[in-house]
Parts: structure tokens; sequence; C-alpha cells
């Protein structure tokens, strides 16, 4: 039997670069200005659905990721990992998505894509910091969820076992399928691109790059099914108008700004006795510790 996994992954800004340019005039992110990312807590739950797929005959682990074109690079990373497929939900509809509109349309494509037993993705996007799309899509389809999760244990009899890493301390939990599992950045880092599905899927392209390719590609993607990646816009998914994009957003960023810590004054001690007691001295005099 069949065993199909979605990992919901997302293209984000490097937010270790951000710049003057990195917002719109309409208060989104400037996505152009910005060097783009596998938003890393998506890599970690890549690696938890690529060692279920070692587990469980049949599994297939599928992509689904929504952006601008561009975005379906993060769909060849994860074909390079032994990811089996990839959707990229893009166009001018989707632009400009807070979580709620994210959700609503990741959850439309979820239901295109038919029988799906495990949905995964990352606790969190580095560009939002919300932690919101996960349980939204979860309750946007009317499945059970569990959040905080470090190791994906056990899958059997329709039943998940999933250990979660809280802030005081570690509980392992069961569920039923299908269930929507976000995973920490605690959990184990994603596996290395591997040498021969890197030379098998480096040409592996949406339909849209097919095109900016050329003719002189059009019987390599003919031949090879496996190099075409998936590409979905809002016409390929069943919904409803009002809640894409910024017309679906109730969120609206106002400002953002980016704070650079520089340092005034520095010291060089050696770790000779009196002057590590002339520092607690110091710190404790101006009030910085004590």
């Amino acid at each position: 039997m069949s065993f199909n996994i979605v990992v919901l992954a997302k293209q984000v800004p490097d937010t270790r670069n951000v710049g003057k340019d990195a917002m719109k005039a309409d208060g989104t992110v400037n996505r152009a200005a910005l060097p783009a990312i596998f938003n890393p807590e998506d890599l970690n739950a890549l690696e938890q659905a690529l060692r279920l797929k070692e587990k469980i005959e049949g599994a297939t682990v599928s992509i689904l990721t929504m952006g601008p074109a561009r975005a379906a690079e993060i769909i060849r990373e994860s074909l390079y990992r032994g990811a089996d497929n990839g959707y990229v939900l893009s166009g001018r509809e989707f632009a400009g998505s807070d979580t709620l509109a994210t959700s609503y349309a990741l959850s439309c494509a979820i239901r295109k894509m038919g029988k799906v037993d495990l949905i995964v993705c990352g606790r969190q996007a580095i560009d939002g910091d919300t932690a919101q799309v996960g349980p939204q899509v979860a309750e946007k389809l009317g499945l059970p969820q569990i959040t905080y999760a470090e190791e994906i244990q056990d899958v059997k009899d329709g039943k998940i076992t999933v250990k979660r890493r809280l802030e005081r301390g570690v509980e392992v939990v069961k569920g039923s399928l299908p269930m929507v599992v976000t995973v920490n950045g605690s959990a184990a880092p994603c596996r290395p691109r591997h040498a021969k599905l890197t030379i098998k899927y480096k040409r592996a392209a949406t339909p849209s790059e097919q095109q900016e390719k050329g003719a002189d590609y059009g019987n390599l993607y003919s031949a090879c099914s496996y190099l075409n990646i998936n590409e979905w816009g809002a016409s390929d998914i069943e919904h409803d108008a009002q809640w894409l994009g910024l017309t679906g957003s109730p969120t609206k960023v106002k400002q953002i700004e980016s704070v650079v810590f520089t340092a005034k004054e520095s010291k060089r001690l050696s770790t000779a006795d009196n002057e590590i007691e002339d520092l607690m001295k110091e710190l404790i005099a101006n009030h910085t510790i004590g």
C-alpha cells in the first residue's frame, strides 16, 4: 500500500542580510533584494520525512512550496536529497499572502493532490517567525496535529508516535493518521545532497523554467517525466479568490528595521586572577551584574 508524505517547505529571504531595501512600500518583503535560502526548519522536516520513507515500503515524499518561480530551487534541493516529486504553487494571485492566506492556498493544493497520509513542515519560517502556517493548514483540512516534534519515532497501524521537545522537557505522544506534524530546529539536520540524485535531477524544472530553456530541451522533458516539476497557479486549485494573496491577508506589516550592534570599546583580559577580580568589581560598580 502507498503511504504519501507531503513536506511543506518555503524558500525564504536570508534574514542575516536585511538591508534598507528589504521591504516594499506596501509592507511586503522585497524578495528580489535578498538572497534566497531553504527555510532551515523545513530541512529538519524533510529529514524526518525521508527517514520514514526508508522505513515504510511504498512511501513517497512530495514537496509543496508556494512562492515566486525561483522557489522551484528548493524542490530540486529536496530531490537531490531523496524526495520523489514536487509542486510549486506560484502566481500573482498568491503575492503578499500572510499566514492565513498562505495556509488557505496550501490546503487547497493538498486537497488537489488527493490521498495524503502525513503532512510535515518546519515549526516556523525565519522570515516571519509566526509558527502559524502548519497549525492553520491542519485546521483548514480538519486534521489532528502534533507540534514541536523532534523525532517521528514510528508509524504503524494508522498511528504515529512522535517525540516532542518542549520548554521544560520531552514528551512522547501518539496520534491517528492522517496527521500534520511541525518539526523543531532541534531535530536531526537534513542529510546532504546525494551525488547520483544530484546528477539525475540537476535539469529538473517547472514548465515556465522549461520555456526559458528553449526548444532544445523539449525532447528531454518529454522523454524523462521525472524531470518535470509540477507548477500550479490559482486556476489549478479549487479556491475562493477572496481568501488569496493580499485580499485574504488581514495582517499588514507597517515597518521593518534592521538593528546592528556595534562595539564602542573593548578590553582584552588574560586569565590572571587580579584582572578577573578587577573586571568583576567594575561590572558590580556600574550595576551590569549584582
